[in-house]
């Protein structure tokens, strides 16, 4: 199956809760590679890259544990790089 890369920018309350590291957590239980990282404007940053099965579920399982911090997912679809060969908290 062909890997994708997405990357989603969330608004909220989504600094200073834990959200990258539950993120970097719940990416343990997925076949998926990429990062996640706080940016300087409030808001947090995911690139991942995997099939579109894999992302789908991933998300899913961010939006089931991170939900009532989010107000809005930002997403957008480009081809894979394979640049990462892990999942990591980017600072």
């Amino acid at each position: 199956m062909p890997v994708h890369r997405t990357t989603i920018h969330y608004t909220g309350h989504v600094q200073g809760v834990g959200f990258r590291y539950t993120t970097h957590s719940i990416a343990r239980g997925h076949n998926v590679t990429g990062y996640v990282r706080n940016l300087p404007d409030g808001r947090v940053e995911l690139v991942v890259e995997a099939t579109r099965q894999e992302t789908d579920a991933f998300l899913e399982t961010i939006r089931d544990r991170l939900g009532n911090h989010i107000r809005k997912e930002q997403l957008d679809s480009s081809p894979a790089t394979d640049e990462f060969a892990a999942f990591d908290i980017r600072h």
